[in-house]
């Protein structure tokens, strides 16, 4: 599998003061968020089961982006706390783009009404707008579908494992992660700057979930940072950001991935998964 590399991220921090009427400063207050904490099922089978010492490292960097763009689509995430669909409809957009065919970019009435079918949010009335968690969207993705598409299965990974993010990213073309997100992100995201934990730490507005619970896709990544998908954007993270506020991550299997049309590289057992997935239905 050859070595995608990571282009190095347009804009980044400022280096100036922002004035207060810049047309691309973002209002947090018109972002939404939605993740619900974790709930742990011990039927969830776990990556590390299907590792064997013959996989080889993953590379330095990995870069999944370009064939999308920069137009992602805010998928209704700046209405309404569907983050966790929302997530969910990036990684289709980046599977499809990077499958060599067209996008499917799903559209926001889509993914809304996954969202309204996993959580009973009335679209009419606004009513029952509550968030979701990822395993109750990971399970109805894989047993009904997101705007037509199904997947085959997801593993847990270990949230602190560097690794176990980048063997997702590479191996499966993507990573679906859950984050507390503190209140210091806010102004971070409104000035475009990337998510890095403040200098008191995370207490304070540093504190996990003081701003809120919030599930992204990881879509790239190198020494230095993580990229992810939110708010129709691309964001970027420090390592330590995510060290400190990433509760939980899944690698997904889409269903391309199962029947052969990619190559699962030596030392995953892509055998085992399948035998113990057909176990579980």
């Amino acid at each position: 599998m050859p070595v995608r590399k990571l282009n190095k991220a347009k804009g980044g921090a400022h280096s100036g003061i922002t004035m207060r009427n810049d047309p691309t400063r973002i209002d947090p207050n018109k972002l939404k968020l939605g993740k619900h904490p974790p709930r742990h099922d011990p039927r969830t089978l776990l990556f590390a089961s299907y590792v064997t010492p013959a996989l080889p490292a993953p590379p330095p960097t990995a870069d999944l982006t370009q064939k999308v763009g920069a137009s992602w689509g805010m998928m209704a995430n700046d209405q309404i706390g569907d983050c966790t669909c929302a997530a969910a409809g990036h990684l289709i957009m980046e599977w499809t783009a990077n499958a060599g065919k067209k996008m499917v970019a799903p559209t926001d009435n889509q993914i809304i009404a996954a969202y309204s079918a996993i959580t009973g949010y009335n679209p009419v009335t606004g009513a029952n707008d509550n968030g979701a968690q990822e395993i109750d969207v990971l399970n109805y993705w894989r047993q009904t579908g997101i705007a037509s598409d199904k997947i085959s299965a997801y593993v847990a990974l270990e949230p602190s494992n560097h690794t176990h993010i980048m063997d997702s990213v590479y191996i499966f073309e993507g990573c679906y992660i859950g984050l507390q997100l503190p209140k210091s992100a806010q102004a971070q995201t409104t000035n475009h700057q990337p998510w890095s934990v403040p200098p008191g730490g995370p207490v304070g507005d540093g504190k996990p979930g003081s701003w809120g619970g919030h599930a992204v896709p990881v879509v790239a990544y190198d020494a230095r940072s993580v990229t992810v998908v939110t708010w129709g954007a691309l964001q970027t993270m420090t390592w330590g950001f995510w060290a400190a506020y990433c509760d939980e991550a899944y690698a997904i299997l889409s269903n391309d991935y199962l029947t052969g049309k990619k190559t699962t590289p030596a030392g995953f057992n892509l055998q085992q998964l399948q035998e113990d997935l057909a176990d579980l239905k």
